[in-house]
């Protein structure tokens, strides 16, 4: 498929480990090779965070709830996650991924863009070094698999890293880009989801070739700014960079209820555990937020968010929880909601002071010194040693 005479202007790798979470089960524990394992909440409200190949054939794959795993593939053996341990594998990975280039851009713990772009004197051209970028995974994990797709944009990439798992190589090179595209279904876009695949395809729009083929106008009609986005990967166009120092776009946390939420009192315990987590988070990152968000998901699994500034930018579980419950009273909390979440965004080093009031700032000082000594204290004896009163209401 490549040929040596092959103009890359670019060597873009997208590198996926193949159901990581449940693989490292079975690499770990040899009596589950070769089983379904199904890694996820094992609760009645849990949801699936990988399914082995073993357990894919029955139809179940992440972000299912483990309910309806269940229901589908009784013989299977549910875990819960293990993130710990999963993290030190991931920076075995990521390891792995930096001997290669040193532009790497992590993307979660089990995926990473490369720019492979003029290492071709080190590892040859792209289909070796894709060869070889999967030999040295193999060798650091112990035996865990990677796939890995090579082409000359990211999005390209990332579409043919999906194209032969598990343990898939493909290469695309520039001149056969359009030509691998055209007969994927247009869900592979990005930006195409659930909602957007069934409104292009009543339009006629089935595949990739088929939206590279429509005028662009009538997208736009049809689309907005969506259109133009999805045109222009259609024709295998994408200019982002890999990005090797990307900060966090956002930090949170949420948890699914074993029961479900009614009303503010309920609500707002897991919002200040929430708070507690993320705020925590900020201070190990050293970083400041100047943006909120609150995520409530209904029994009926409707998503519900609402954002706000933070100003001056926090690090202080009180003040995300302060506007965290802002929040809370835009939301009707009569309906029961079975998921609770908050995020932090709009994140940046503390690269100058704030400007504070006249007695806020002594009270901010005050505040990160409780902070950090509520850290120090909950390093040692535990996330659950110190609570606040609300927490258990």
């Amino acid at each position: 498929m490549e040929s040596l005479d092959e103009k890359w202007t670019k060597v873009i790798a997208h590198a996926d480990m193949d159901a990581f979470f449940a693989a490292v089960e079975q690499r770990d524990r040899p009596e589950l090779r070769g089983l379904p394992v199904i890694v996820g909440g094992t609760g009645r409200r849990g949801v699936v965070c990988t399914a082995s190949y073993e357990a894919r054939p029955f139809g179940v794959h992440s972000a299912m709830p483990t309910a309806e795993a269940r229901r589908l593939c009784l013989d299977a053996v549910y875990l819960k996650p293990d993130f710990a341990r999963y993290q030190e594998v991931s920076d075995r990975v990521m390891e792995a991924f930096g001997r290669f280039s040193p532009s790497v851009e992590p993307l979660s713990l089990d995926e990473a863009f490369l720019d492979l772009t003029g290492t071709e004197g080190l590892f040859g051209p792209p289909a070796e070094a894709g060869r070889r970028l999967k030999r040295a995974v193999l060798e650091a994990t112990g035996g865990l698999t990677v796939s890995v797709g090579i082409a000359s944009t990211k999005f390209v990439a990332k579409v043919a890293s999906d194209f032969r798992k598990p343990d898939g190589l493909t290469i695309v090179p520039p001149a056969e880009a359009l030509a691998f595209l055209r007969p994927l279904q247009v869900s592979r876009l990005w930006g195409v989801g659930p909602k957007t695949a069934p409104r292009l395809e009543a339009l006629g729009l089935r595949t990739i070739g088929d939206v590279e083929s429509a005028d662009e106008a009538f997208l736009v009609s049809q689309l907005g700014s969506l259109g133009v986005h999805i045109h222009r990967l259609s024709h295998a166009l994408d200019e982002r960079e890999v990005e090797p120092d990307r900060e966090a776009k956002s930090i949170g946390s949420e948890v699914t209820l074993e029961e479900d939420a009614v009303g503010v009192e309920e609500v707002r315990p897991h919002l200040r555990r929430a708070a507690a987590i993320v705020a925590r988070r900020l201070r190990e990152e050293k970083l400041l937020a100047s943006g909120l968000r609150v995520k409530l998901k209904t029994f009926r699994f409707r998503l519900l968010t609402r954002q706000g500034p933070l100003s001056p930018p926090a690090d202080s579980e009180n003040d995300l929880y302060r506007e965290a419950c802002r929040l809370l009273s835009e939301f009707d909390l009569s309906v029961p909601m079975r998921l609770v979440g908050l995020a932090a965004f709009d994140l940046a080093s503390p690269s100058r002071p704030v400007q504070n009031g006249l007695f806020e700032g002594k009270e901010r000082d005050t505040r990160r010194r409780l902070d950090r000594t509520l850290d120090a204290l909950k390093e040692r004896f535990g996330d659950r040693a110190i609570r606040w009163g609300d927490e258990d209401k």
